[in-house]
């Protein structure tokens, strides 16, 4: 239950002043809640920046290109001549020093003559700026008299908005907001908040909502910094209280003789490389303590996670053990199946899949099979979470593509089964920051080494003006025997082009474009498609039936498809690092070398230049997650579309990265000290971890 001492802040936004129901809407949208805001909601949504207006010059002192606050007499309306409503509305005004022009466009003359009556004086605020050498002032954002002017905030903050909400109207909702926060317990270590002079979690939301000054409110100052440490504070709490209440009952061994691990190392085509049996052995190890296993298997693209995988599915397959592979498409899912079952069952192991699709008596099979353990090992999508699947004895849960998965989801595929050992696997390398941000309740291995026999990928980067040449190519390609991918960042095309999808190729024009040409070898797919023909496509590309596959990022991950060696990514500048990385990864997969051809339309801006150059330069997964993380900087690297650190509001990576391994620190000893969160100072992290929307933890802690 949450603290009734709490109840203000998660009233509904609607219960402030000013915010009625037909705003209620904008606020979800702008601030990303999935159901209605909350006055807590608004309060985490910080001003993207401040507008000082604490210049008060004469005309004369005025900087051209500053926001100045000026006192000036009104002398003369020029309206909007009648029948040229493109023509601005002006006033003219001046202070003893100098004169000035107040310009509007498309204006409501009533409403200016209101607002500047002739003979009075006006307190001014907005940029000035010379125009032929006179200064004026376009749409100031203050006209006052001077007992408005007094109560005028001085440093006016400026919020992320979306069209039909002012950033006056979100202004006021937040005064109210903050007019709402309680007396809150610390639940900070004094010492830690006393060395950085941090002040209290009310003063630092109403410094950085009302600041006074413009170091008040920088990121990087004791308000700001104190709400970031916070944020992360919470997040690894809540995954410190994950993992302490995830452990294995004493003797619940997961791992067996070797004996099944031996026939699937005998039946792979390939040796094994050393970063793949350092993890292989690493994770036996868990399997065999007496705590559940917590592990994240990094490997780049084509590294060989899914044999791993299967090799600690068969440790706990001579445990008497089950395990589920959970991906998060249906597509990822049955190239993982088909991936893992002649390997699985060269060692004896029957490999089910379990998605949506499955239906009638095929999905009462599998669940037959997976409640007498029939089944030792079943593949599939979010569908193995629902009630009516049950394990006779689930010992080993997989999860593919974690940071699509959160933590909610692992407690929910961990509780199908006792004390259920869990690896999660991800093919986009993570920078160290971002692995104790989402996975600091695990420990990690890293697979940095590609299988033998694959061949760098030769990438080049060339401009749209060059595509009749790339079609060529391509047709050569295909003459002689080879595959190709050429990927497109869009499904259909737009209607009308838009600032994000400025005249982009979209892979239905592209289709019709190289199936002219090149005839029935040209296949489409797309994450729009029918499943059973996604698959269909799919399954064309693989036996070669079809050798050029026009398709959206839907491949970007697990198609595994040897015989294809070139990638044509169409409009490459509008793909990020890592999916540029993971498109990539689909080619040098086989004995052919393999070209990417990343085109671009002109001219690129900087970060997209330097996106494609380092493309060009690495194949280095964890080289290019770094890169990706400094050139995204507040970006995503992992997915999720708030700003700020990846899945924060408040923390920014460039200023509070420094603070993660404190907080993981301090979450660790409070796990250790309080693991029920009981004490004093543990009343109030409970608090915390409402305010951060991590209570998830605190229903595991009550339940513990």
């Amino acid at each position: 239950m949450r603290p009734s001492r709490l109840d203000p802040l998660f009233a509904p936004l609607t219960s402030l002043k000013g915010v009625g129901p037909k705003f209620e809407g904008l606020y979800a949208r702008v601030l990303g809640t999935e159901g209605p805001p909350r006055v807590i909601d608004l309060l985490l949504h910080l001003p993207h920046t401040i507008i000082d207006r604490r210049a008060r010059p004469t005309l004369a002192e005025a900087v051209p290109g500053a926001i100045v606050t000026v006192e000036v007499l009104i002398e003369k309306h020029r309206p909007s001549p009648p029948g040229k409503a493109r023509t601005p509305y002006r006033v003219l005004a001046s202070d003893e020093t100098g004169d000035i022009t107040l310009v509007w466009f498309n204006a409501h003359r009533g409403r200016i003559e209101q607002m500047c009556p002739l003979g009075e004086t006006r307190v001014v605020s907005g940029r000035i700026e010379l125009f032929d050498g006179m200064r004026q002032m376009v749409h100031p954002d203050r006209v006052l008299t001077a007992e408005q002017a007094a109560s005028m905030p001085m440093m006016e903050p400026v919020y992320p908005l979306t069209e039909g909400l002012a950033s006056g109207h979100v202004r006021r909702a937040a005064e109210a907001a903050l007019d709402r926060l309680p007396a809150l317990a610390e639940w900070l270590d004094a010492r830690l908040k006393d060395r950085h002079s941090w002040p209290a979690f009310a003063a630092a939301l109403r410094t950085v909502h009302q600041p006074d000054r413009p170091e008040a409110f920088a990121p990087e100052g004791p308000a700001w910094t104190r709400l970031a440490y916070d944020e992360l504070l919470a997040n690894q709490l809540a995954l410190g209280l994950v993992r302490a209440n995830l452990k294995r009952p004493a003797g619940n061994r997961n791992v067996g003789d070797g004996s099944i691990r031996a026939r699937v190392q005998a039946a792979l085509p390939f040796a094994l490389t050393g970063s793949q049996q350092r993890a292989i052995g690493e994770i036996a190890s868990d399997m065999a303590a007496p705590t559940r296993m917590l592990r994240l298997l990094q490997g780049d693209v084509g590294s060989g996670k899914t044999v791993v995988a299967l090799m600690a599915m068969a440790a706990a397959a001579e445990a008497g053990r089950q395990s589920a592979l959970m991906a998060p498409t249906e597509l990822l899912a049955r190239q993982h199946a088909r991936t893992l079952t002649p390997l699985a069952e060269a060692a004896g192991l029957k490999v089910a899949i379990l998605t949506g699709r499955e239906k009638g008596r095929e999905r009462e099979a599998v669940l037959a099979g997976l409640a007498d353990g029939s089944i030792p090992i079943v593949v599939g999508t979010h569908a193995l979470f629902q009630d009516g699947v049950a394990f006779k004895a689930l010992g080993l849960a997989v999860i593919d593509e974690q940071h699509r998965f959160g933590v909610q989801q692992r407690l929910a595929l961990a509780a199908k089964g006792d004390a259920v050992d869990l690896l999660v696997m991800t093919a986009t390398p993570i920078p160290r920051t971002l692995v104790l941000t989402y996975f600091g309740d695990m420990e990690s291995s890293q697979l940095t080494e590609k299988p033998a026999g694959r061949k760098p990928v030769d990438t080049r980067v060339i401009g749209m003006e060059k595509l009749g040449d790339v079609v060529e190519g391509i047709g050569r390609a295909l003459s002689a025997g080879r595959q190709v991918y050429w990927v497109c960042p869009l499904v259909a095309e737009a209607e009308e082009p838009t600032e994000d999808t400025p005249d982009l190729a979209s892979a239905e024009e592209r289709f019709e474009m190289l199936r002219q040409r090149f005839g029935a070898t040209v296949d489409l797919v797309h994450g729009q498609m029918k499943g059973a023909d996604k698959d269909a496509a799919m399954a064309r590309f693989q036996a070669g039936e079809t050798r050029c596959l026009v398709a959206t990022t839907v491949i970007e991950v697990g198609v595994d498809v040897p015989k294809a060696s070139i990638m044509v990514i169409d409009h490459a500048e509008h793909f990020g690092l890592a999916q540029l990385h993971q498109l990539r990864g689909r080619i040098g997969r086989g004995s052919d070398a393999s070209t990417c051809i990343l085109l671009y339309r002109g001219p690129l801006g900087e970060t997209a230049g330097r996106r494609l150059e380092i493309m060009r330069e690495t194949e280095d997964g964890f080289r290019i997650a770094e890169e990706d993380l400094k050139l995204r900087g507040e970006g995503d690297l992992l997915g999720t579309k708030q700003s700020g650190m990846p899945g924060f509001r408040i923390a920014r990576l460039e200023h509070h990265a420094p603070l993660l391994e404190t907080a993981r620190n301090d979450a660790r000893m409070i796990v250790e000290t309080d693991p029920h969160l009981a004490g004093p100072r543990g009343e109030a992290l409970r608090d915390l971890l409402y305010l951060f929307g991590r209570n998830e933890a605190i229903r595991l802690v009550e339940a513990g």
